[in-house]
């Protein structure tokens, strides 16, 4: 693990994945057998595709029309979350590239680059409603900003959801894109 990423919070331990294709791992890692299609076409699946970046792994999920899931490989909850992604569309994995993973792939180099922190790949946030209220929000908040996450419950008109609006934040399956990592606590806490 790069010095970088050892930093962030909530990681797996890697080890078992280690020297596997990503293919394997990356079955390994899901908690729910049965969401790899083994037969099948692309237009009724979800493309997954590997991307190497400057802190760790990541795997982008899309669907022919939009970006479901971008996310480090070594999250603690990744299995959980390709699941829930998985359940929500009713579609099965494929391994492979399409325009979309081809997009985010491509903004994602400019990203850590240096050259652009927007991204336009168009997005499919699953979740309630406060769920996904919480993650317009966090796409509010400009790069090189932070907000506690009092001040993002009050931007949505509820000061008293702090705590829910932290569970949203953490539950993000958009990483970068849907910029959780601006929000700090009232303290200047990560």
């Amino acid at each position: 693990m790069s010095e970088v990423s050892s930093t962030r919070t909530k990681l797996r331990d890697m080890t078992l994945l280690k020297g596997l294709p990503f293919a394997e791992a990356f079955a390994n890692s899901l908690d729910e057998e049965g969401l790899i299609a083994t037969h099948g076409t692309a237009e009724n699946s979800l493309c997954v595709t590997e991307i190497e970046t400057p802190l760790e792994t990541m795997v982008a999920i899309a669907s022919r029309d939009a970006l479901l899931m971008l996310e480090f490989f070594d999250r603690r909850i990744f299995g959980v979350q390709v699941g829930a992604v998985a359940r929500a569309t009713a579609s099965k994995l494929m391994f492979g590239e399409n325009a979309i993973t081809g997009q985010i792939k491509a903004e994602l180099a400019d990203f850590f680059a240096g050259h652009s922190a927007t991204f336009k790949t168009p997005l499919d946030l699953h979740g309630t409603v406060f769920v996904q209220s919480v993650w317009r929000a966090l796409l509010q908040v400009p790069a090189g900003q932070t907000r506690s996450y009092g001040a993002l419950a009050h931007s949505l008109n509820n000061p008293r959801a702090v705590r829910a609006v932290a569970q949203a934040n953490g539950a993000n399956r958009l990483a970068l894109i849907v910029p959780c990592h601006r929000i700090i606590g009232a303290d200047g806490s990560l």
